[in-house]
C-alpha cells in the first residue's frame, strides 16, 4: 500500500516551458505554429495540448450546472435529454397508430409535421392524439400556417381532457424569420408575420411549457455553414426576435419564454460539444441585457438534429456512422432534446428498418453508454473548456457584427447573412473536391460495385423573392450527379492500372489511382506489376481499357511514361499517377493528363467524363 502512496514521486511534475523546450528541440527549428497548431475551418487556432494552467481566466468556470450562464447544463442532476422522432401527418390515424408504437419503442418527444392545407380542429387533434398522455409526452408540431387555428385547437382539447396547462410540454414551432430567409418570401409581409406571432404568443400565455418561437439554426448548417456561423446567427434570430417583439410591446421575458432554439449538428466532434455549452452562455448573456431576469427565461431550449449537409446517397450506412458522433456531441453538450434523422433520410423516405436504427442510436447512448446519467461531463476537460470560450468569442464576435450592421433582419435584406454562408460553403466545396474534407464512400473510398438508380432534384425553385434565399444542399450532391451520370450511362469506363517499377510506390500509387477514378463510378482494373512497358500495354489493350494510369516512382516516369504513351497513342486515353519533376518534360512529348493529391478531384473527373462522351443526365 505504502510503494502505490508514493508511486507519483517519481514522476516530478514537468512545466509548460520544459514541455516546450522539448517539442522545440524536437521540431528542429521548424515553426511550432505552422507544425502544430491547427487551423480549424471555423477559423480556430487549436493548440496540440492544454493543460490546467490554460483554464485560467476563463470566466464560466466559476459556474456549477443550472447556474447562470448555464454553460455547463440548465439542470443540476442529470444529462437527461428527449429522443425525438417526427411523423408526417397524412392521415391523423394513421399517424396515431405510428405515434403509439413508437412511443412504446424509447421515443418520449413527438413532432407532427402537417401540410399547408391541413385544416386544424379539435377533433382532428384528438383523433392524431388518441390514447396518448398529453402530460408524459412532449409534443411538438410543425404547422406550415395557421400556427393561431392550430393552438386553438391544441387549447379545446385540453380543456375536454382536463388536461391542466402546466402539465404540458412542447412546441407549435413558427419562425417567420427562417421561412423568409430560405424562401426569399413570405406569403404576408413580415411586419404581419412578427405580428401574428405576438398574437399566438399572447393566446397562449397560460401553457408556460409551450415554445411558439424555434430559431431554426439547423438551417445554416445545411447550408454549409460553419460551426460558429451557425451559433452567431442564429443568436442574432433570436435576439431579432426579442427585440421585434418588444417593439410591439411584449415583455422580454415573456418572449424569451416562449423562444427556442433547433442547432444543426456536423462532425466537428468536439467543436459541436462546444458550440452547444457556448450557446447556452451566449443566450443567457443576450436574454440579460434585454433585462430578463427570470431564471426560467434565462435559459436556452435546445433542440438538436443530426445535419443534412455531410449526408450520402452513396454508401448510406457510412450516414450511421455520421449520425452516432452528432449523437454524442449532442449529448455530451447537454441539449433538451434530439432528433437523429434515419441513414436513408438523404434519398427516399425513411423505412422502418431506418427508423428504428435511428432511435436506437439514441437508446444505445442511454442504456448502454449511461449518457444521462452525467451532469456536463465535459466539464474540467482543459481542451474542450478552452475550446467553449473559443467558440463563444469567434461567434459573439460575429453577433456584434451583425447588430452593428442594423440586426438581422437588416443583414438579411442587404445580403450581408448570405454572403457569409455562402462564402464558407464555396470554400467547403473547394475542400471536397481537392479531397481535403472527405466524405467516406463518396469523394474518398467509395464502393465502386455499388449501383443505385438515383435521380438528383433537378427542380428549379420560384423565383419571385424578395431577397435571395439561402441555398439548403448537400455537399455530396454534385459528386452523387457526376457518379450517377456514369452508372446511368451505356458502359462504365474501364481504368486500367499500369503499375511497374518501384514495388512501393506503384503499390501506392494504385491504390491513390484507384480511389480516385472510383468518385466517378469507374471500373478499375488493378494488376500487381508489369515486368516490361509493352506487357503492360498488351494487358491494358487487351482489357479494353478506356483510360491508362501509368503508376511508378518519379524518377522511373522519364524513360517509362513516354514509350507507354507512344503506344497507347489513340487508343486510350493516358493518365500520369503523379507529378514528377520531369512533368514539363513529359507534356512535351505528348502526355496532359496528370493526377495527384494537388487535383481537384470533381473538376477533373468532369473533364473525364467529358472525354469519353458520357453525358450529365
Amino acid at each position: 500500500m505504502s510503494e502505490s502512496k508514493n508511486l507519483f514521486t517519481q514522476f516530478p511534475p514537468v512545466s509548460t516551458e520544459e514541455w516546450m523546450d522539448k517539442i522545440n528541440k524536437d521540431l528542429k527549428g521548424a515553426d511550432f505554429s505552422k507544425k502544430l497548431v491547427w487551423r480549424s475551418k471555423e477559423g480556430v487556432d487549436v493548440n496540440p495540448f492544454y493543460r490546467e494552467e490554460d483554464l485560467e481566466g476563463l470566466s464560466h468556470m466559476d459556474s456549477l450546472p443550472g447556474e447562470f450562464p448555464y454553460v455547463r447544463g440548465n439542470g443540476k442532476i442529470t444529462n437527461e435529454w428527449l429522443i425525438r422522432q417526427d411523423i408526417v401527418v397524412d392521415d391523423p390515424a394513421e399517424a396515431n397508430k405510428k405515434a403509439l408504437y413508437i412511443l412504446n419503442r424509447g421515443v418520449n418527444s413527438l413532432g407532427f409535421r402537417f401540410k399547408r392545407e391541413t385544416k386544424y380542429s379539435k377533433d382532428l387533434l384528438a383523433t392524431l392524439l388518441e390514447g396518448i398522455f398529453i402530460e408524459s409526452v412532449e409534443l411538438n408540431f410543425y404547422p406550415e400556417g395557421y400556427a393561431i387555428e392550430l393552438f386553438e385547437a391544441f387549447s379545446d382539447l385540453l380543456t375536454e381532457r382536463g388536461v391542466k396547462p402546466a402539465m404540458v410540454k412542447g412546441s407549435i414551432e413558427t419562425d417567420p424569420i427562417g421561412r423568409y430567409m430560405i424562401n426569399g418570401k413570405l406569403c404576408v409581409p413580415l411586419e404581419d408575420g412578427l405580428l401574428y406571432l405576438k398574437r399566438l404568443i399572447e393566446s397562449a400565455y397560460d401553457i408556460n411549457g409551450l415554445r411558439l418561437i424555434k430559431v431554426n439554426g439547423a438551417n445554416f448548417t445545411n447550408a454549409g455553414a460553419s460551426v460558429i456561423q451557425e451559433l452567431g446567427l442564429s443568436l442574432s434570430i433570436g435576439n431579432e426576435y426579442l427585440a421585434s417583439l418588444k417593439e410591439l410591446g411584449m415583455s422580454s421575458t415573456v418572449v424569451a419564454k416562449s423562444l427556442g432554439f433547433t442547432l444543426g449538428l456536423g462532425s466537428d466532434y468536439f467543436f459541436e460539444i462546444a458550440k452547444i455549452r457556448a450557446a447556452r452562455l451566449l443566450w443567457a448573456i443576450i436574454t440579460d441585457r434585454h433585462g430578463v431576469k427570470d431564471k426560467e427565461a434565462q435559459i436556452m431550449n435546445i433542440h438538436a438534429i443530426t445535419g443534412e449537409w455531410n449526408k450520402t446517397v452513396y454508401d448510406p450506412y457510412v450516414n450511421m456512422l455520421r449520425t452516432q458522433t452528432e449523437a454524442m456531441s449532442a449529448a455530451l453538450g447537454g441539449v433538451d432534446s434530439l432528433t437523429v434523422t434515419s441513414f436513408d433520410s438523404a434519398f427516399k423516405n425513411p423505412s422502418d428498418f431506418s427508423e428504428r436504427i435511428a432511435r436506437n442510436q439514441q437508446l444505445l447512448l442511454k442504456e448502454e453508454s449511461h449518457f444521462d446519467k452525467i451532469i456536463d461531463p465535459a466539464a474540467g476537460s482543459y481542451y474542450i473548456e478552452n475550446l467553449t470560450a473559443m467558440v463563444a468569442e469567434k461567434a459573439w464576435e460575429l453577433f456584434l457584427e451583425i447588430e452593428n450592421e442594423g440586426g438581422f433582419l437588416k443583414s438579411l435584406k442587404t445580403g450581408l447573412v448570405q454572403k457569409r454562408v455562402e462564402n464558407n460553403a464555396q470554400k467547403r466545396n473547394g475542400n471536397l473536391a481537392r479531397g481535403k474534407e472527405k466524405l467516406l464512400g463518396t469523394n474518398i473510398y467509395p464502393n465502386i460495385n455499388e449501383v443505385l438508380d438515383y435521380s438528383p432534384d433537378k427542380s428549379v425553385p420560384d423565383d419571385i423573392s424578395e431577397i435571395k434565399p439561402l441555398k439548403l444542399y448537400r455537399g455530396a450532391e454534385i459528386f452523387e450527379q457526376l457518379r450517377s451520370d456514369t452508372d446511368k450511362w451505356h458502359s462504365r469506363p474501364r481504368v486500367f492500372l499500369l503499375t511497374i517499377g518501384n514495388p512501393v510506390m506503384r503499390k501506392a500509387r494504385a491504390q491513390f489511382a484507384s480511389s480516385f477514378f472510383s468518385v466517378a463510378g469507374y471500373e478499375i482494373i488493378d494488376n500487381i506489376g508489369f515486368d516490361t512497358p509493352q506487357d503492360g500495354v498488351e494487358a491494358a489493350l487487351g482489357q479494353k481499357s478506356d483510360i491508362v494510369v501509368i503508376c511508378s516512382s518519379d524518377e522511373e516516369y522519364a524513360t517509362l511514361a513516354p514509350t507507354i504513351f507512344n503506344s497507347l497513342r489513340g487508343k486510350a486515353i493516358v493518365v500520369v499517377a503523379g507529378l514528377p519533376e520531369c512533368e514539363e518534360e513529359l507534356r512535351k512529348t505528348g502526355i496532359e493528363n496528370f493526377i495527384s493529391l494537388k487535383s481537384d478531384i470533381l473538376i477533373t473527373l468532369q473533364g473525364y467524363n467529358n472525354l469519353l462522351g458520357i453525358k450529365k443526365i
